[in-house]
């Protein structure tokens, strides 16, 4: 932040209590002086309503020119973990400075702002100021600009300027561990169509020809030469790498939102999983710390990796770790109604392995156009949050019992979600429902299990 005589941004200039106080004892003697002729009476409300005057005159005057600069350690952090930021406030004048009261305006998921006195800085001089910031919710989160307040000797005038710098705060989603399960693809690369293990690690795909004259002797193949009895040389030798796709459902209809839990039924989630000291506040955020999770775990064992949500892919190609943390970092409700944009550019990478999706509220519907989205079955996965039992955990609100669902709406939700599930298992998927009290291993966990067994889905 840099300022001069009156040039930071807003500069706006009031009374305080004291000088209201003050300007409105002045008033009132005049109107007394006036009306009861006591001359006196009218120069002292002249001295008083004159003070404040001058105060504000030496405070809009005042000269100063400040450079300021944050360093947030870390840059980015899981979400309900904190960051420490040094501000580093500089007398850029060449005068000492006065006295400062500088805040830094952030946003209320990072905490209370922080304020500071900065006392007479020379010329020149770097003030280095410490705070620290909560990660409550995920996102780029702005830290800054620098708001620096000036008063008067007497207290009674505050002018009250704000810089244009500022810097970020990226808070992702948590990353929990995972135990490894193999996942078998869907529709596999090449003419025959396997399927391979998300665990393996690589293999080689070597592919042989007959011996040429002038043939590196190094290539030459043993076990092919011993096969058909003519001497083989490799003709390429590139590792496999395995593959996945992550469907994100963001539909901001098929989620139960913070802005419902303690916005409109007024009331707060209760526990989450045991143990958990920052629990996801809701199924949106369940679903994104899940992709995080799950993607990680695949990214770390050499996986090839696509993001999709339901209005498309999200970075075209493979990602790497760091690079999926700073996009689902960004993941917000989308209006969208349906899957169709993420369907389609699933269809697009069909045969890049197997698919883990990550849905809200589902029905047949869904359900079935992501079966139509994979050509034959597979081994795919699909997690459902059970929106229900995430309205259920809502307690302690006055506005639950005005929002609560009929039992007719329950029923339907309950069936939509029970069919859907159907849909999905009787392609071989394997399906999981996830509730508030669910972490994400647990439900990661469950699809260790065998899958069911695939049955013929009618095109």
């Amino acid at each position: 932040m840099r300022a001069g005589r009156g040039r930071l941004a807003d500069l706006t200039s009031s009374l305080t209590l004291r000088g209201g106080c003050l300007v409105a004892a002045g008033v009132t003697l005049v109107l007394l002086g006036v009306l009861l002729g006591e001359r006196s009476l009218v120069q002292v409300a002249v001295f008083l309503l004159a003070l404040p005057a001058l105060a504000a005159v030496g405070v809009v005057r005042a000269r100063f020119r400040l450079a300021s600069r944050r360093t947030v350690t870390p840059a980015r952090v899981p979400r309900g973990q904190d960051a420490d930021v040094l501000l580093e406030v500089t007398n850029t004048d060449r005068r000492p400075g006065g006295l400062w009261a500088v805040s830094e305006q952030l946003p209320a998921d990072l905490g209370d702002r922080p304020r500071f006195l900065v006392e007479r800085l020379p010329a020149g001089a770097t003030a280095a100021l410490r705070y620290r910031v909560h990660g409550a919710r995920r996102g780029r989160l702005p830290l800054g600009p620098l708001r620096l307040r000036l008063v008067d000797p007497f207290g009674l005038v505050l002018r009250t300027t704000s810089g244009v710098d500022t810097a970020t705060l990226t808070v992702v989603p948590r990353v929990r561990p995972l135990d490894p399960v193999a996942l078998l693809g869907g529709a596999g690369g090449g003419a025959a169509g396997a399927r391979r293990s998300l665990a393996v690690h690589g293999e080689d795909d070597v592919s042989t020809r007959e011996y040429r004259r002038g043939d590196d002797l190094r290539k030459v193949h043993w076990r092919a030469t011993a096969r058909t009895g003519e001497l083989m040389v490799r003709l390429e030798e590139k590792p496999w790498r395995s593959s996945a796709s992550l469907v994100v459902d963001t539909r901001q209809r098929a989620h139960v939102l913070g802005a419902v839990l303690g916005g409109a039924l007024g009331g707060a989630l209760a526990d989450g999983p045991p143990g958990d000291p920052a629990p996801p506040p809701d199924t949106l955020e369940w679903v994104v710390e899940a992709a995080a999770s799950i993607g990680d775990h695949l990214l770390a064992r050499g996986a090839d990796l696509r993001l999709l949500t339901d209005l498309g892919e999200v970075a075209g190609g493979a990602l790497d770790r760091p690079g999926l943390a700073e996009r689902l970092a960004a993941l917000s409700p989308s209006r969208s109604t349906d899957l169709d944009a993420g369907l389609d550019a699933l269809r697009r990478g069909a045969d890049q392995g197997p698919v883990v999706c990550l849905l809200g509220a589902v029905g047949p519907a869904e359900a079935a156009a992501l079966v139509r989205a994979r050509s034959g079955p597979g081994s795919d996965v699909a997690v459902l949050v059970d929106v229900l039992a995430w309205r259920d955990a809502v307690t302690g609100g006055p506005g639950a019992r005005r929002y609560a669902l009929s039992a007719a709406a329950r029923a339907q939700l309950q069936d939509q979600q029970e069919q859907a599930v159907a849909a999905l298992r009787a392609a071989g998927w394997r399906v999981v429902t996830a509730g508030p009290r669910d972490a994400v291993e647990t439900v990661w966990a469950r699809l260790a299990g065998p899958a069911p067994a695939p049955r013929a889905v009618p095109a």
